[in-house]
Order: C-alpha cells, then sequence, then structure tokens
C-alpha cells in the first residue's frame, strides 16, 4: 500500500498561527506609525504656508525695487509682500473679468478694476519708466470706470503675473481674462513688470470699488516649507516598504509550512534519494535470449 501523503496546513491557518502573530503585530505598527507621521509632516508644510502667507501680508512693506526689478523674473519668496511704489498713471484703465468679489467662489461675480502706473521717483522723468499693474478694486461690472490721475505713492501686495492656464477666454477690449503681462505689452509705452500690485493705501486712488483683502490673495507657493513635504512622502515610501517586507516575510513562513520550497512538483512519495520510488535490487533470474 502506497503511503499516504502528508497533509499541510491551510494559508490562513498558518497566517493566523501564534508564531506569527509578533509579525503581524509589527507590521500593523511599522505600516500606521509611518503613514501618521506622512500626514503629519504634510500638514505642517501646509501650515507653515498658511503661516508664512498671513506673517507676510501683514509686515512692513518694502520698496518695490528690493522684491522686483523692472526686468526681474518674480520669486516665489514675494509672493503677498506689501511694497512701497511711487509714479505716474496712465490714462487708462482695464478690467480683468470672472472675479468674486472674496474669496468665497459663492461670492458675487464682477471685475477687478486695474490701473497703470509708470514707476519712477518723485522729480524723475516717467516717459521711459517700465510700467506696473496696480488692482484698484473690485466692481460688479466691466464696464465704465475712471482711470486714476497724476503721481501717487501707493503701497499695496505683490502678485506674480497670472500663468495662461489659469484663466481662459479672449481678450476683449479693455477687458482681460487674467492679469497677464503678454497681454499688457502692446497697451503701454515700454516694459512691463512680471508682476503686479493690489492696492492697500490710499483708499482715495480705489474711490467707490470694493477693496480687494489679502484673504482674496493666490495661495502661498508650493515651495514653501518643502523640507516637511519631502520628510512626510519618506514616511510613506517607509511605509510602503514595511507593508512589502511584510508581506514577502508572510508568504515566505506559509511557503515552509506547507513544504513548497524547492518542490519539484511529486506528490510526497518519493524514494529515500527524493528522485522517485525506490529500486528493486533483486536481479531478474530468467536468462536473457537474443534473437537469431
Amino acid at each position: 500500500m502506497p503511503p499516504t501523503p502528508a497533509r499541510h496546513p491551510s494559508t490562513v491557518r498558518v497566517l493566523v498561527g501564534p508564531p506569527l502573530l509578533l509579525l503581524h503585530l509589527a507590521g500593523v505598527l511599522a505600516v500606521s506609525a509611518a503613514g501618521w507621521l506622512g500626514w503629519w509632516q504634510v500638514g505642517a508644510w501646509q501650515a507653515h504656508r498658511e503661516d508664512r502667507a498671513a506673517a507676510i501680508a501683514t509686515a512692513d512693506p518694502v520698496p518695490l525695487d528690493r522684491a522686483l526689478g523692472p526686468d526681474d523674473a518674480f520669486s516665489g519668496e514675494d509672493v503677498g509682500r506689501p511694497v512701497e511704489v511711487r509714479g505716474q498713471w496712465l490714462p487708462q484703465v482695464l478690467h480683468v473679468d470672472q472675479r468674486h468679489r472674496t474669496a468665497d467662489p459663492a461670492s458675487a461675480s464682477g471685475a477687478w478694476q486695474v490701473g497703470l502706473l509708470q514707476v519712477c521717483d518723485d522729480g524723475a522723468d516717467c516717459a521711459g519708466a517700465s510700467t506696473l499693474p496696480v488692482v484698484l478694486g473690485w466692481t460688479p461690472t466691466t464696464q465704465g470706470g475712471l482711470a486714476p490721475r497724476g503721481r501717487v505713492d501707493l503701497t499695496g501686495w505683490l502678485q506674480p503675473s497670472e500663468s495662461s492656464d489659469e484663466v481662459g477666454g479672449p481678450v476683449t477690449g479693455d477687458v482681460l481674462p487674467a492679469l497677464r503681462t503678454a497681454d499688457l505689452l502692446d497697451r503701454v509705452p515700454h516694459d512691463v513688470y512680471s508682476g503686479y500690485v493690489i492696492l492697500r493705501s490710499p483708499a482715495a486712488q480705489r474711490g467707490d470699488l470694493v477693496p480687494v483683502t489679502p484673504e482674496s490673495l493666490p495661495d502661498p507657493p508650493a515651495s514653501t516649507a518643502l523640507r516637511n513635504l519631502f520628510y512626510g512622502v519618506e514616511w510613506w515610501v517607509f511605509a510602503g516598504f514595511a507593508a512589502y517586507l511584510w508581506f514577502q516575510w508572510s508568504r515566505d513562513a506559509v511557503r515552509t509550512a506547507q513544504g513548497r520550497g524547492g518542490t519539484d512538483g511529486t506528490d510526497g512519495t518519493a524514494g529515500t534519494d527524493g528522485e522517485g520510488p525506490t529500486a528493486d535490487p533483486t536481479p531478474d533470474p530468467r536468462p536473457i535470449v537474443s534473437s537469431p
């Protein structure tokens, strides 16, 4: 009678057995802790961005040329920075369409009214000066509006020129779909700054327009507190690696318990040498007859 093949334990029985309980506990703790630490670091990154935006918006204003020059690329570190600007208004007013009155998307939709300021010092000739767009305030319509005149000293929050993929739509007369430097080049006699300013004071330059407040400003740059973001990603990578090790060790334990390691497909009835049934050592007594 052939020997009865050994019965191997099921996969579930091996996984829930006492030898693997400690492995499962360590795996759950490692993955959970790494995942939570990743979320905590990402939350710290977001909090730093919000704190920086609030702090920079209430900081003391600096001269415009310390934050942005006429030919400078806009630095993400200066988004929302209060600046002092001196210059002379051009006799033109523009409107940027599809702007909400507040940061709430459900608030009334209207337009920003924008003046064009040639930046120059008091007493200097502004004829060849570069132009800085200044958001004067919010209005419910894109029609009308008087351009401010004369020379002015003002303060406002510095913002980068909007990109072409933020807001779409054609340029129609003096109505713009977005406040982009490229859309202003044909409207001013000289260069245009790579950013714009949202008017804070003097309020008289705003007239009866609704003020645009810091709450309406774009989000701070994603580069703020990048170290926390990188730490968060590192913790998530560690969580994935811990889960991978947990899976591999569990699979190896199941294979070992079920005797699958190095098997050649036999059913467990192999001979003593592991290569097949044991051969009969007794020779055949019958003579060998050759054919004629």
